[in-house]
């Protein structure tokens, strides 16, 4: 199992749009030395919406080649599509993802066995384990406490990113943690509570410009120091908040750009920040010393 700060890398692109694969392999080599714990490749931070499944692959393949086992590699997989969740899965497996984050099927949102059978679906037929993402704010549905409950039994779906921001929902998912199945946080500005319920970590956007302090707020609470691990989670708090101050990773692109990391633009129909929006951010930037 993955413990402590997985970063949800941002994918940079070319002044033409393209993926900038030299920028790419700087950030993977950058977040190694920053003690990021694990990276995820596709996420939402990583646009893959917007990417064609060539490019997937293309990134994929390299992150795995450039990383060479340092630290492990999450693959996002997800489709509103079973079967073309499928096939991802099974590519990106074999190329040798240590995982693959699969998210709930968006637009179409399923009922509940169709959301159960989304997910055992590819945990039956690939052979790098499953982490399931429940974010409801992007896909405008939820996995049920109870559809939780049974595919934490899958011997090959090992976790979930716990996205909703609902620590009611939370706590009912703690339930069923266990050595075999896991919990991060999908939310910045949950670490800490999500770490009290037995969470294994986080999947991080506010990691890509501050891989060490991500990790060290895990690392504190792994090893016994909750008072420091609150301590930094509170420091940053203001900081994620900006993060989100737009759709990510609109934000978190300006901030690594703003830094001189030169991760480039977006693809509509992202856009660059509201100048208002651009001086909150730069605003607690400069407060936490990253400016």
């Amino acid at each position: 199992m993955i413990k402590g700060s997985i970063v949800a890398l941002v994918t940079p692109f070319n002044e033409d749009g393209t993926v900038n694969f030299g920028k790419l392999g700087e950030l993977l080599e950058w977040h190694i030395a920053n003690s990021t714990d694990g990276i995820l490749v596709l996420g939402t931070t990583g646009e893959s919406t917007t990417m064609s499944h060539e490019e997937d692959d293309a990134v994929v393949e390299y992150t795995l080649k450039k990383v060479n086992h340092r630290v492990p590699v999450i693959a996002g997989s997800g489709s509103n599509d079973t079967s073309t969740m499928l096939m991802k899965s099974k590519r990106y497996a074999d190329l040798g993802a240590d995982a693959l984050l699969v998210i709930t099927p968006y637009y179409n949102k399923a009922n509940e066995e169709g959301m159960i059978r989304h997910f055992t679906t590819v945990a039956d037929n690939v052979s790098a384990p499953l982490i399931l993402y429940n974010v409801p704010g992007r896909t405008g549905c939820s996995l049920s406490v109870s559809a939780v409950e049974r595919l934490s039994k899958h011997p090959n779906i090992i976790g979930i990113k716990e996205a909703s921001g609902n620590i009611s929902y939370a706590v009912s998912v703690s339930r069923f943690l266990s050595d075999d199945f896991v919990m991060y946080s999908g939310n910045d500005d949950m670490i800490v509570p999500i770490l009290s319920l037995g969470g294994s970590g986080v999947i991080s956007v506010f990691a890509n410009t501050n891989p060490k302090e991500a990790h060290d707020i895990t690392a504190k609470w792994f090893a016994g120091d909750h008072a420091g691990s609150l301590a930094l989670q509170q420091k940053y708090l203001d900081y994620i908040h900006a993060l989100f101050c737009e759709v990510n990773p609109i934000p978190v692109k300006e901030a690594l750009n703003a830094m001189g990391m030169q991760v480039g633009g977006y693809r509509l129909p992202l856009y660059e920040m509201a100048e208002k929006n651009k001086e909150i951010l730069y605003g607690e930037m400069r407060k936490v010393g990253l400016l």
